[in-house]
């Protein structure tokens, strides 16, 4: 079945809709991964230098291997896609690309991006994103997602990955360093996706998935936002605290990251979907601020 749907893939890539499948690889969140893998890549360069080509080659191998498990994210979700009004227009529920050929995309660039990255960098980082991977697209998505509130807290290790691979391709190891970018981002992940959960309650309650909102209600959910919220700003301090940053790091920590708790604690205050909405928005933009901010201080202050 497989190899059926590969050569159906070719012709499809080839002769239909490039977009489609390019929309199976979760582009936000591709960016995201992205990012953040650059991040640690960078960050690493103080312990090790990678060649420019196969540093672009690794990051490249990063973001499809993100991809990758983006799309067979989407595979197996093709039935709650179809229900919930925020995934409905997604390739596969809306018919644009079968999916057996989206299972195939998925485990080949899955499986490209693993070795391209081994052999350009190093095999800790190919079985890195190997694992980032099978955790997302297996066992996020298949177990956890559908029956757990804590779902995209123990999932969210695999969103957190990224800097990891990063700093391992071009070290080929692991450190405190990178730890730390992790424990950011699994720390961000609950505040960030509970907020639009809290939006979006009704399409999680239709489609039967246990979200924090949907099982515990929307005064718990903000508690908990609120308490990950405090715990991710202590986190977004370590980088200063172990030396890994400077004061240009450490101010921005601290403005950005004392908006982010006024937003929850505004949330936990007065309810409502207006101000989900709003910390929704701006956690995106607080993670890249922050990540960004790291790189500018190591590039500005050394």
């Amino acid at each position: 079945m497989l190899k059926t749907a590969s050569n159906r893939l070719k012709e499809n890539i080839e002769f239909g809709s490039i977009g489609a499948y390019f929309s199976l690889l979760k582009p936000r969140v591709m960016s995201l991964a992205i990012f953040t893998a650059l991040c640690g890549q960078i960050l690493a360069l103080k312990i090790n230098i990678l060649h420019p080509i196969l540093f672009l080659i690794s990051l490249f191998s990063i973001a499809i291997g993100a991809g990758a498990a983006g799309c067979i994210n989407m595979w197996y979700d093709r039935d709650i896609d179809a229900i919930m009004h925020r995934t409905r227009a997604r390739p596969i529920p809306a018919g644009k690309v079968e999916p057996s050929e989206a299972l195939a995309f998925g485990v080949i660039i899955s499986v490209i991006s693993v070795l391209i990255l081994s052999l350009s960098a190093n095999f800790l980082a190919g079985g890195l994103l190997a694992f980032t991977i099978i955790f997302y697209g297996l066992i996020y998505t298949v177990w956890l997602k559908r029956s757990t509130a804590q779902n995209i807290v123990i999932g969210g290790a695999a969103g957190a990955l990224p800097p990891i691979i990063g700093w391992a391709a071009v070290t080929a190891s692991m450190s405190i360093e990178s730890i730390i970018l992790f424990g950011l981002i699994f720390f961000w992940t609950p505040p960030h996706f509970w907020a639009l959960a809290l939006v979006k309650n009704q399409d999680y309650k239709n489609a039967k998935i246990p979200m924090l909102p949907v099982v515990a209600g929307g005064d718990e959910t903000r508690r908990q936002i609120f308490i990950y919220s405090i715990i991710m700003v202590g986190v977004s301090f370590l980088p200063n605290i172990i030396g890994m940053s400077k004061i240009l790091y450490g101010s921005v920590a601290g403005i950005s990251g004392t908006i982010f708790l006024l937003l929850a604690f505004q949330l936990l205050r007065q309810p409502d979907d207006s101000r989900a909405m709003n910390l929704f928005k701006y956690s995106i933009a607080y993670l890249f601020i922050l990540f960004l901010a790291l790189i500018c201080d190591k590039a500005i202050l050394g």
